[in-house]
């Protein structure tokens, strides 16, 4: 149940990007869950290799390297969906950003919801 609470907000949190980032945009609710759901998927497969490949470049610019990989991520996703835009890098950074930020928002809030309530 955890989970799938979760996939929901990220969804409701990629309409809100859309919304805040003119370069971003969701055709609706189900796209917008199927977009939560690639970008997940990205971000657990894909993500890690590229970031073990970027490491020197991520050491030398102090970490700085990983917003371009959430970038990269976020324009991926939106590259192989219908539903999903992204206009451009710099919308795909701006919009990462966001949702990266909405994530941690959500994940403490469920975290709190779901173990005040025992589950």
């Amino acid at each position: 149940m955890k989970i799938l609470v979760r996939w929901a907000l990220l969804a409701a949190a990629l309409l809100l990007v859309a919304e805040l980032d003119a370069g971003v945009s969701v055709a609706s609710f189900g796209s917008a869950l199927i977009a939560a759901f690639v970008i997940g998927l990205l971000n657990t497969l894909v993500r890690p290799l590229l970031v073990l490949l970027t490491l020197p470049v991520t050491i030398l610019t102090l970490g700085l390297f990983l917003f371009v990989i959430n970038a990269l991520m976020f324009w991926a996703a939106a590259s192989v969906l219908d539903g999903f835009r992204v206009s451009g890098f710099t919308a795909a950074l701006v919009g990462s950003l966001l949702y990266s930020v909405c994530s941690v928002v959500i994940d403490a809030a469920v975290e709190r919801v779901f173990s005040a309530s025992g589950a």
